[in-house]
């Protein structure tokens, strides 16, 4: 029998808050241990080796699945000529975390050992990666399951985000919010001041401070893409993204509910501008000014018969990117009007970023051409 486990090494958090947001070493600890263990459970765990256990060591308990095993996933199973995929293993408890079924076809089978996966974390990360595995591939749990999950894993990582909560379970960001709400009683509980987000960085609740200083950089530096502005600022992108969309409609970058009296406001936002430099954000003296383009395939033509991009790893690299941004009008709308909407979320957040992408890459690509002339 092979012994080994997953290492969850902590990272060291990086300190993006004024005085008056700094947290404590153990909100800090957390931190650094939902990183590990999310990078453990996203991508380490399939790494582990696949080693054969003996059925009778292992135990079916605390599973996330309280209806237990389905009976027709489990028929469908037993039924599979190729080999199941290895089951995942919480090697302190020998419990299965993901992979009851195919633990039960082994047994039918009269199999005397099965392939496994360990993982080593402790008993709350074992508890999320098994609601993580179950939600994600095989047989999905049911919604009210997946409610059960996430009022535990509040309990256990009341600091979390409601969307980090969401992507463990499956469930929506505000769903995860009412849950919330019934596990504290409708205080605001442990952790109140803070979260932590899927990136695994620490912000305050209350965010009205960075979103007006969000909102005095837009103004006095436009050129500044959505992830400099959210840095600076202590932000999420889609915050800084949201507080951008304000001040495009002429509207306050906080929100009615949120905003505070404009001393207790500025405090903070005043302590956060005396460490912008310390960013090195590029400012550039004016922006520059886009032309209009008449052609965009007429445009990619010529760069294409350019020797220096064409005969250049990077050239041809990013004649590629920028070909795929030369569909025509109504292929973009074919494409808009045909999205799944149960995929809208994801693609719009995606396209986002790719967005903020290209205008930093503008950006820098202008300013490169300014240094050389």
């Amino acid at each position: 029998m092979v012994k080994g486990g997953i290492s969850h090494s902590g990272t060291t958090l990086r300190d993006e808050f004024t005085k008056d947001d700094r947290l404590g070493r153990g909100v800090a600890q957390r931190a650094a241990r939902s990183r590990a263990a999310a990078a453990s459970e996203d991508e380490g765990i399939n790494q582990q080796p696949v080693v054969q256990v003996e059925v009778g060591a292992l135990t079916i308990a605390d599973s996330p699945r309280l209806s237990g095993e389905n009976a027709e996933h489990l028929e469908a199973l037993a039924a599979a000529r190729s080999p199941l995929p290895p089951i995942i293993v919480h090697r302190p408890s020998m419990r299965v975390l993901d992979g009851v079924h195919r633990l039960k076809v082994a047994i039918r089978r009269g199999e005397e050992t099965i392939a496994v996966r360990f993982f080593d974390g402790d008993e709350a990360d074992a508890f999320v990666l098994a609601v993580r595995m179950n939600v994600t591939h095989g047989l999905p749990l049911a919604l009210a399951d997946r409610k059960r999950a996430a009022r535990r894993i509040i309990s256990s990582n009341p600091v979390w985000s409601d969307r980090k909560v969401a992507s463990v379970t499956g469930i929506s960001p505000g769903t995860v919010a009412e849950v919330r709400k019934r596990v504290n009683g409708g205080a605001p509980g442990a952790g109140a001041g803070i979260r932590i987000g899927q990136d695994g960085r620490v912000r305050p609740l209350d965010g009205s401070a960075g979103r007006r200083l969000a909102g005095q950089l837009m103004s006095e530096n436009p050129h500044l893409s959505l992830r400099q502005v959210a840095r600076a600022a202590a932000i999420s992108p889609e915050t800084a993204r949201d507080v951008r969309n304000r001040l495009r409609n002429g509207e306050d970058p906080i929100p009615t509910q949120r905003r505070k009296s404009p001393t207790t406001a500025n405090e903070p936002v005043a302590e956060r501008r005396r460490d912008l430099d310390s960013l090195a954000i590029l400012r550039p003296p004016t922006r520059p000014q886009r032309e209009p383009v008449l052609d965009r395939t007429a445009t990619l033509n010529r760069l294409k018969a350019d020797p220096a991009l064409r005969y250049s790893d990077t050239g041809r690299n990013l004649l590629r990117l920028l070909t795929l941004h030369t569909l025509w009008t109504e292929e973009w709308e074919a494409i808009i009007n045909n999205l799944p909407p149960h995929c809208t979320g994801v693609v719009a957040g995606l396209a986002g970023q790719f967005a903020d992408l290209w205008t930093e890459f503008a950006t820098r690509a202008t300013g490169t051409v300014a240094k050389v002339g």
